[in-house]
């Protein structure tokens, strides 16, 4: 099988940021400068069975806005460059990932649709350095960039650090499946259109 790698520079005068992402595993190393979104990160390359480093420079004397959108940004071209034509993926992935009193359901489709849906309502302004609204601008930037179809509910939860969590692991553990190769596929695009 060809592997399914990318690595993706994006500089703007704000940020500059590289991510290099192997669908197919291996090490996990992160380092934007914001350590909660660090962790979070962390979560989707740990619990998605990625290869996954991403190192973020960006102007975190304002905040952390641009920092989050702009990773988000690399990793969806990541995500999407790694795939390639998407032949033999199984495309679809969903999770049900409980965080202690949290409860998080994520669920995508690897459509070249890019849409996200965020029913999240945490009860938090921010955790450390990072504002909570930088979650659903994270997940936007990457499902613009990625292609992704994205469903995110937040069932339940009350402590806004697990609340989070639980949203990152789910997204982790969906992702995991979609971009999982299928063996019953036989190499074919998981489409009656024949594209993706």
């Amino acid at each position: 099988m060809t592997a399914r790698t990318a690595r993706v520079a994006r500089k703007t005068t704000e940020t500059d940021v590289t991510v290099a992402l192997d669908l197919d595993g291996g090490s996990v190393e992160i380092s934007t400068g914001v350590p909660f979104f660090d962790h979070m990160l962390d979560q989707v390359g740990r619990h998605g069975r990625l290869g996954l480093a991403i190192k973020t420079h960006g102007d975190l004397d304002i905040d952390a806005h641009h920092t989050v959108e702009d990773t988000g940004i690399a990793l969806g071209q990541a995500l999407s460059e790694a795939l390639g034509d998407k032949a033999g993926i199984r495309r679809y992935g969903h999770a049900l990932v409980p965080m202690e009193e949290a409860l998080a359901q994520v669920a995508l489709d690897i459509s070249g649709r890019p849409l996200l849906v965020y029913d999240a309502d945490v009860s938090a302004e921010s955790i450390g350095q990072f504002d909570v609204g930088l979650a659903q601008e994270f997940l936007q930037a990457m499902v613009r960039t990625g292609g992704l179809t994205l469903h995110v509910r937040l069932l339940a939860g009350r402590d806004p650090h697990h609340c989070i969590e639980a949203i990152f692991k789910a997204l982790a553990r969906a992702l995991s499946d979609a971009v999982s190769i299928d063996p019953r596929a036989g190499g074919s695009i998981p489409s009656t259109k024949g594209t993706l």
